[in-house]
């Protein structure tokens, strides 16, 4: 598919870039970083001590494809502002509604 979103048997893997202590929590679309690669940008409240930023991404990315809070899970880069997201489900649906809401918020 992409190096941001990759299919896995049991669903998919997503790269983000987190920003914690922000005015809101917000995914914000496919950015680009200096070196091409992309990523989902998101954004959350919470400050990142003792996880709970990594918490409300996930919180966050649950909400945001509507899927419940135990399907998402940070699975590498809990410390650095880029990580990889399982959300597990069907790959396919997964990757159809992720392209549906990452199309809305680039429009």
């Amino acid at each position: 598919m992409s190096d941001w979103l990759r299919l896995r048997k049991d669903g998919v893997e997503l790269t983000v870039r987190l920003t914690p202590r922000s005015s809101g929590n917000k995914v914000e679309g496919l950015v680009a970083s200096a070196d091409g690669a992309q990523h989902l940008s998101a954004r959350v409240r919470a400050v990142p001590e003792k996880g709970k930023a990594n918490i409300a991404l996930e919180e966050l990315v649950a909400e945001w494809l509507n899927v419940p809070k135990r399907d998402v899970s940070i699975v590498s880069g809990s410390t650095s502002r880029l990580k990889t997201v399982m959300i597990d489900g069907d790959p396919q649906d997964l990757a159809a509604r992720i392209a549906s809401l990452t199309q809305q918020n680039a429009a």
